[in-house]
Protein backbone atom coordinates (compact mmCIF):
# COMPACT_ATOMS: atom_id res chain seq x y z
CA UNK A 1 0.00 0.00 0.00
CA UNK A 2 3.19 2.35 0.78
CA UNK A 3 4.57 1.58 -2.14
CA UNK A 4 1.58 2.49 -4.68
CA UNK A 5 1.16 5.85 -2.16
CA UNK A 6 4.89 6.77 -2.99
CA UNK A 7 4.54 5.92 -6.78
CA UNK A 8 1.60 8.21 -6.64
CA UNK A 9 3.27 10.82 -5.24
CA UNK A 10 5.97 10.69 -7.50
CA UNK A 11 3.86 10.65 -10.80
CA UNK A 12 1.43 13.90 -9.20
CA UNK A 13 4.88 15.55 -8.36
CA UNK A 14 6.05 14.89 -11.73
CA UNK A 15 3.13 16.20 -13.23
CA UNK A 16 3.08 19.58 -11.14
CA UNK A 17 6.42 20.29 -12.53
CA UNK A 18 5.57 20.02 -16.04
CA UNK A 19 2.42 22.22 -15.52
CA UNK A 20 4.44 24.62 -13.63
CA UNK A 21 7.21 24.83 -16.56
CA UNK A 22 4.62 24.84 -19.04
CA UNK A 23 1.87 27.49 -17.56
CA UNK A 24 3.05 31.32 -17.14
CA UNK A 25 2.41 32.55 -13.44
CA UNK A 26 2.71 28.87 -11.54
CA UNK A 27 6.35 28.95 -11.33
CA UNK A 28 7.96 29.12 -8.15
CA UNK A 29 10.32 32.53 -8.12
CA UNK A 30 12.79 33.22 -4.95
CA UNK A 31 11.19 30.71 -2.31
CA UNK A 32 7.61 31.89 -2.72
CA UNK A 33 4.83 30.96 -5.51
CA UNK A 34 4.36 33.28 -8.34
CA UNK A 35 0.21 33.14 -8.43
CA UNK A 36 -1.33 33.59 -4.58
CA UNK A 37 -0.89 30.37 -2.35
CA UNK A 38 -3.93 28.63 -1.35
CA UNK A 39 -5.78 29.01 2.23
CA UNK A 40 -4.09 25.72 4.51
CA UNK A 41 -6.94 23.51 5.00
CA UNK A 42 -7.21 21.27 8.04
CA UNK A 43 -8.22 17.57 7.94
CA UNK A 44 -9.98 15.69 10.77
CA UNK A 45 -9.15 12.01 10.61
CA UNK A 46 -6.51 11.99 8.18
CA UNK A 47 -4.39 9.48 9.26
CA UNK A 48 -0.59 9.22 9.49
CA UNK A 49 2.03 6.86 11.91
CA UNK A 50 5.15 8.12 11.51
CA UNK A 51 8.52 5.59 10.96
CA UNK A 52 8.65 5.98 15.09
CA UNK A 53 5.46 4.46 15.61
CA UNK A 54 3.92 7.98 16.49
CA UNK A 55 -0.19 8.39 15.48
CA UNK A 56 -1.48 11.58 14.32
CA UNK A 57 -5.05 12.32 13.86
CA UNK A 58 -5.37 14.77 11.55
CA UNK A 59 -2.90 17.37 9.77
CA UNK A 60 -2.99 20.46 7.73
CA UNK A 61 -1.94 20.98 4.21
CA UNK A 62 -0.76 24.16 2.56
CA UNK A 63 1.09 25.49 -0.27
CA UNK A 64 4.91 24.83 -0.03
CA UNK A 65 8.22 24.62 -2.36
CA UNK A 66 9.79 21.46 -3.39
CA UNK A 67 12.67 20.75 -1.50
CA UNK A 68 14.67 18.52 0.86
CA UNK A 69 13.15 17.03 4.44
CA UNK A 70 15.61 16.75 7.26
CA UNK A 71 16.02 14.51 9.77
CA UNK A 72 16.18 17.08 12.62
CA UNK A 73 14.76 20.53 12.53
CA UNK A 74 18.04 22.30 11.35
CA UNK A 75 19.63 23.30 8.33
CA UNK A 76 22.83 21.03 8.58
CA UNK A 77 20.67 17.83 9.42
CA UNK A 78 20.91 14.99 7.10
CA UNK A 79 18.18 14.74 4.17
CA UNK A 80 16.38 11.78 4.53
CA UNK A 81 13.69 12.87 1.85
CA UNK A 82 12.61 15.14 -0.75
CA UNK A 83 9.42 16.91 -0.86
CA UNK A 84 8.47 17.01 -5.00
CA UNK A 85 4.41 18.10 -4.43
CA UNK A 86 4.28 21.82 -3.83
CA UNK A 87 0.64 21.68 -2.07
CA UNK A 88 1.14 18.70 0.94
CA UNK A 89 0.40 18.06 4.53
CA UNK A 90 2.16 18.67 7.93
CA UNK A 91 1.27 16.77 10.85
CA UNK A 92 3.18 19.30 13.97
CA UNK A 93 5.50 22.35 14.28
CA UNK A 94 8.43 22.44 16.52
CA UNK A 95 11.17 24.97 17.10
CA UNK A 96 14.31 24.32 15.75
CA UNK A 97 17.22 26.30 13.88
CA UNK A 98 16.42 29.53 12.65
CA UNK A 99 16.83 30.02 8.51
CA UNK A 100 18.12 32.82 6.96
CA UNK A 101 14.66 34.62 7.38
CA UNK A 102 15.07 34.08 11.26
CA UNK A 103 12.02 31.90 11.53
CA UNK A 104 13.13 29.00 13.21
CA UNK A 105 9.34 27.07 13.23
CA UNK A 106 10.06 23.80 11.44
CA UNK A 107 6.66 20.88 9.99
CA UNK A 108 6.91 17.81 10.46
CA UNK A 109 5.82 15.71 7.48
CA UNK A 110 6.55 12.71 5.30
CA UNK A 111 8.77 13.23 1.89
CA UNK A 112 7.39 12.12 -1.40
CA UNK A 113 10.41 10.13 -1.75
CA UNK A 114 13.13 8.64 -0.22
CA UNK A 115 16.66 9.79 -0.09
CA UNK A 116 18.66 8.93 3.09
CA UNK A 117 18.30 6.55 6.01
CA UNK A 118 15.53 4.38 4.74
CA UNK A 119 13.97 3.19 7.92
CA UNK A 120 12.51 7.11 8.11
CA UNK A 121 10.13 6.84 5.27
CA UNK A 122 11.16 10.14 4.67
CA UNK A 123 9.56 11.32 7.69
CA UNK A 124 11.00 14.72 8.81
CA UNK A 125 11.10 18.35 8.82
CA UNK A 126 10.81 21.36 6.00
CA UNK A 127 11.44 25.14 7.41
CA UNK A 128 8.67 27.28 7.59
CA UNK A 129 10.12 29.54 4.80
CA UNK A 130 9.08 26.11 2.52
CA UNK A 131 5.74 26.31 3.60
CA UNK A 132 2.70 29.26 2.48
CA UNK A 133 0.96 29.69 5.50
CA UNK A 134 0.29 33.44 5.83
CA UNK A 135 1.40 33.10 9.43
CA UNK A 136 3.83 30.89 11.21
CA UNK A 137 2.92 28.35 12.46
CA UNK A 138 0.20 27.18 10.54
CA UNK A 139 -3.16 27.82 12.00
CA UNK A 140 -4.96 24.21 13.41
CA UNK A 141 -1.08 22.64 13.23
CA UNK A 142 -0.77 21.17 16.90
CA UNK A 143 3.01 21.73 18.28
CA UNK A 144 4.64 18.61 17.82
CA UNK A 145 4.45 16.67 21.10
CA UNK A 146 8.38 15.92 21.33
CA UNK A 147 9.41 19.67 20.96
Amino acid sequence: MRTSRTRVRRVLGAVVALIAAAVPGTAWAGGAPATAATACQTREGSEHVDWTGMWFDHDVVCDNAPGDVRLQSFSSSPVVGRMLTTRSWFVCWKLGGAEADGNSIWYYTQGDEVVSRPATQAWGYLPASMVYSGTHPAPGLPRCPWG
